[in-house]
């Protein structure tokens, strides 16, 4: 069944256009406590939800409208302020509560907004769960008699509940004295929590990114825009930088020298470690686009490797079919199911820092026997959006591709979800190889949409 409103990671769009409108979500917040209402009307209970934000201006307005939607159900609401995308996971899971909210556009700019739906379980909403909200939204309002109303409750702990919880993930008998650590906020969710994390469990912390103003949030600083982290680390010779994205969902880091690890180089620091410690339950997801020498890299540990579709849902969707622990992409998102119920920028930097304190390195050696290969991505454009892959000319150029990489890398034709693009991935061990194979490629799609 398609989704009118609901993409990948919620609802999400420009601020102040449809469907990012005080009208519609506070409709959107109705909508879900109808259907959570009707989920525990069996048990007697009210619903309660947990609603939490990031730092953009445009939050003040959608979190109230979201509370009276909710309210008008007939749910009581907890309003945690600004945290993390996975502390409102952590915080549902942990109230037992019905579910959470998210108001964020995660690593976008502050114009955009978004709404995600997590279960009680901490987990993203069931697509039947999601289909009935939708369902919902096509029906008027009706708010519930007065005796029926929820009511709104502020969570003045909430921050200091999460703190605890991401520290618990990191080995009691292990601390970070003596690391001198810059910890990279975006001017997001995580600015009040993400330093005190790191400094409570020992490290010296130079925070950046950490002083948001609604306006300011991934404005040059976070996962996406790392090159102020890598500044600070070389100017203040720290041992290790942490980028986070707007959400706090998101990892990269950067090493003494200033050098970026994206998801995929951190992935494998983390599942290297898993194997040696023999708690690796089962194997590793990883996306389409994730690097080819990580594939073989599990292949020579003896980890079993599958590849999802680009999205962390899919990953955790295939995590949850194979039930594996460990998963990520290459844009930084890593999920730790061991650790937590989704994926969290600030829990997988501690299983990071895990690895290197138990193997006693650093980022640059821990990671240095991962050798990305050379990858290239060129974006062609159409006319309209089709799928050039099986076209007879765009067939024989990916052919003669496979054989000039003589199995030393691989061909991806992705079609753009939102776009008329073609997308056109080579990698492989042979740069100049990889970049040839990658415009012929990309010369045969243009000739077949001409």
């Amino acid at each position: 069944m398609s989704r009118k409103y609901f993409g990948t990671d919620g609802v999400r769009g420009k601020v102040g256009e449809h469907p990012i409108t005080p009208q519609f979500v506070m409709h959107l917040g109705y909508a879900a406590g109808k259907v959570l209402a009707k989920a525990e009307h069996s048990r007697g209970e009210r619903p309660a939800v947990l609603i939490g934000k990031d730092t953009r201006i445009s939050g003040y307005m959608l979190e109230s409208a979201l509370e009276a939607g909710l309210i008008a159900a007939g749910i009581d609401v907890y309003l945690a302020g600004p945290v993390p995308t996975p502390a409102v996971a952590y915080l549902t899971r942990a109230l037992r509560l019905q579910a959470g909210v998210v108001i964020s556009a995660s690593h976008n700019p502050f114009e955009d907004n978004g709404i995600k739906f997590f279960s009680g379980n901490g987990t993203k909403l069931p697509d039947e769960v999601e289909h009935a909200i939708e369902a919902a939204l096509d029906e008027p309002m009706q708010t519930n008699a007065s005796e029926a109303l929820g009511k709104a409750k502020r969570l003045d702990d909430a921050v200091g509940r999460y703190i605890e919880f991401c520290k618990s993930t990191f080995p009691n008998e292990m601390d970070l004295r003596g690391m001198r650590i810059v910890v990279d906020c975006a001017h997001g969710a995580t600015y009040h929590i993400a330093r005190h994390v790191f400094h409570e469990l020992g490290a010296e912390v130079i925070a950046i990114g950490a002083e948001p103003n609604g306006l300011n949030i991934n404005d040059g600083y976070g996962a996406t825009k790392p090159q102020n982290l890598q500044k600070a680390v070389v100017e203040h010779k720290a041992d290790i930088g942490i980028a986070l994205d707007g959400d706090g969902d998101r990892l990269v880091m950067v090493d003494a020298s200033g050098k970026l690890y994206d998801g995929d180089q951190l992935l494998y620091v983390i599942a290297r470690q898993h194997h040696a410690e023999g708690t690796m339950k089962g194997g590793v997801v990883g996306t389409l686009m994730t690097n080819l020498a990580f594939e073989h890299a599990m292949q020579h540990l003896g980890i079993p490797f599958m590849r999802a579709k680009v999205g962390d849902r899919y990953v955790m969707e295939m995590l949850q079919q194979q039930g594996w622990q460990l998963g990520g992409e290459n844009s930084g998102h890593i999920i730790c199911l061991d650790k937590h119920s989704t994926g969290d920028g600030i829990v997988s930097a501690l299983q990071v820092l895990h690895a290197l304190r138990m193997k006693k390195q650093t980022l640059a050696v821990a990671a240095g026997d991962l050798h990305m290969y050379p990858q290239v991505l060129i974006n062609v454009k159409m006319a309209k959006k089709e799928d050039l892959s099986n076209h007879a000319k765009v067939k024989h150029a990916v052919e003669t591709a496979e054989i000039m990489l003589d199995g030393k890398g691989r061909v991806l034709l992705r079609p753009s979800g939102t776009e008329p693009l073609l997308r056109v991935m080579v990698e492989g061990e042979d740069g100049v190889k990889v970049k040839l194979c990658a415009e012929k490629i990309a010369e045969a799609v243009k000739a077949a949409a001409a």
